[in-house]
């Protein structure tokens, strides 16, 4: 016996990995539980100075960790099922089952914004960001689910800072504290193998408001029909927005210009609609939803404006990666849920050719059948392990040729041929990547590199 509390960390990738020095400073008996080989575990450690961390390797990682005696905490990485049978041996045994983000919460100095949806996140976590920096009255540091650990950060985070977080509904699932303040941008099916359920996949996403206090605030889409899904109700304020004037708190769009609307009922013009430069209604919301978070920050709505006008988009959302043969290519990799695929489609003017398919997530394509019928695309190709459930989805609705990709880039190929000069190739795949690359990013350069190479 040390005295020490001993606490597990499970999976050591980039969201855990900054967790264990933080914890073994704290004077805390960490153990690092992995799949990996305690060979390749202890050379991550040795990497970050730590010599003495017990781990547990292998394919029995799991279950050897749920006999060690006396677990304070067990800490679980982001995207793994959470009811296994050694985690409810763990839970039973007195041991408190959270994650990373829920220490993060408890710790960060400085007010955080946290921003969660199925679809538009990354866009609306930066564009707040952006116009936060450009406000220039507090230092911003940005991480979470966008890809930087805001761990790396965390000597230089003060009161005075702000932190804005893109957050998954996985880093959410186990939480027991939420940010000061909040948005939920939207909600449909998503990640139903590892929830299992919709109420469960929209119960995660409500921690970011379940735990705040009267003081704090969340923002939604009016009408807030995602709240029909959701069992929690928000303790704080509530604003909205919309592209249309809802008489509430928040942001909407009236004579062609962004508003904004404060508790005290004050209207702001912000900027004309016609500055924004991402294409389609869904990124319209996004900045509307920005300029909410950004109008209760009370940042400036000049650095707002100036931020949306330069604003060009992410990477694999919506990313225009050339015109070859006056065929327009674009990159949606982005889209792994059907909705974001018919928010694609809704977007792009002109005939399409539809490259769709990838890893089965149990997610109904019946819906995207039906839009893929109602909008301007004439050609499919469909690939990975969704292909004949989304083939037949389409063909319902349609009799619009569908072929079949045995490879990724067949599939490219394959809509290369069928597109004709004023046509965009579309990768917009309704589905993750994870049956044939490591991640969507791994996937849209993929795309990306065959493209170019014509």
């Amino acid at each position: 016996m040390t005295g020490k509390p001993k606490v597990a960390v499970v999976g050591l990738g980039v969201n855990n990995r900054p967790l264990v020095p933080f914890l073994y400073k704290r004077g805390m008996e960490v153990i690092v539980a992995d799949k990996r080989e305690t060979s390749d575990l202890h050379h991550v450690l040795w990497e970050m100075g730590l010599t003495d961390v017990k781990v547990l390797g292998g394919d029995s990682y799991l279950n050897d960790l749920s006999k060690v005696p006396d677990l304070a905490t067990v800490y679980l990485t982001p995207g793994m099922v959470k009811n296994l049978p050694e985690i409810e041996r763990m839970r039973k045994q007195g041991a408190a089952i959270t994650c990373e983000t829920d220490v993060f919460f408890q710790e960060c100095p400085a007010p955080i914004i946290g921003i969660t949806g199925s679809a538009g996140k990354t866009t609306t976590t930066t564009l707040v960001s952006q116009a936060l920096s450009a406000s220039g009255e507090k230092a911003v540091f940005t991480g979470g689910n966008i890809g930087h650990s805001l761990w790396e950060d965390w000597p230089n985070i003060t009161p005075t800072s702000w932190v804005v977080m893109e957050l998954s509904s996985f880093q959410l699932e186990l939480v027991a504290h939420s940010p000061h303040g909040a948005a939920v941008l939207n909600l449909a099916p998503n990640h139903l193998d590892i929830h299992g359920t919709m109420q469960a996949y929209a119960r995660a996403k409500s921690n970011i408001f379940r735990y705040q206090n009267p003081g704090d605030w969340v923002v939604f889409p009016y009408p807030p029909t995602v709240l029909y899904h959701m069992e929690a109700r928000p303790p704080g304020r509530i604003l909205y927005f919309s592209l249309q004037d809802h008489g509430q708190p928040g942001s909407f769009v009236a004579d062609g210009k962004v508003m904004y609307r404060d508790f005290s009922h004050q209207i702001m013009s912000c900027f004309p609609v016609s500055v924004i430069q991402i294409p389609g209604s869904h990124n319209v919301l996004n900045v509307l939803a920005a300029t909410a978070i950004v109008g209760m920050m009370q940042g400036r709505m000049s650095a707002m404006e100036e931020v949306v006008s330069r604003f060009r988009g992410v990477a694999h959302r919506l990313e225009k990666v050339r015109i070859h043969d006056n065929i327009l290519y674009i990159n949606d990799s982005i889209a792994t849920a059907p909705d974001r695929t018919m928010a694609a489609l809704r977007a792009i003017e002109g005939p399409i050719v539809l490259l769709a398919g990838g890893y089965d997530k149990h997610l109904d394509y019946a819906e995207l059948g039906q839009a893929i019928a109602r909008s301007l695309v004439h050609h499919v190709v469909v690939l990975g392990q969704v292909q004949d459930k989304l083939a037949h989805a389409i063909a319902r609705y349609t009799t619009m040729p569908i072929e079949y990709a045995d490879t990724f880039e067949d599939a490219v190929h394959m809509a290369r041929r069928a597109a004709k000069p004023g046509d965009t190739v579309l990768l917009s795949p309704a589905a993750a990547s994870y049956d044939m690359f490591r991640n969507f990013e791994e996937r849209g350069e993929r795309f990306r590199e065959i493209v170019e190479s014509f």
